[in-house]
């Protein structure tokens, strides 16, 4: 009865012991496979042509969010582009410093 016993421990542990490793070929599978992108997907970014898709231009006008200047009317806080740099900032005119795409109201 005891040797019966033992058989049946260890075949058990053989298939656990098989199906454990079949288990982790199979997720190491999963992880190396070659991941194929779809036709026409991009990855989820969309890149810009940084010569030509440009978020503000010199000479057009850019309203800075009400958060920023809070209790000014949207004529006050609009002001002309006078400088494009390349790291995407803008230079205005008749206002201070380096702004950034973030700090104005969405281009319609």
């Amino acid at each position: 009865m005891v040797r019966g016993r033992a058989k049946r421990y260890a075949r058990n542990g053989l298939a656990l012991l098989v199906g454990g490793a079949g288990g982790v070929g199979l997720g190491l599978l999963l992880l190396t496979r070659k991941r194929v992108p779809r036709k026409g997907a991009r990855g989820g970014k969309v890149r810009r042509d940084s010569e030509r898709d440009r978020w503000a231009r010199p000479g057009m006008e850019v309203t800075f969010r009400a958060e920023l200047m809070p209790s000014r009317a949207p004529q006050e806080r609009t002001f002309r582009v006078a400088e494009l740099l390349p790291s995407g900032r803008v230079r205005l005119e008749d206002f201070a410093g380096e702004h950034t795409e973030s700090e104005f109201e969405p281009v319609r």
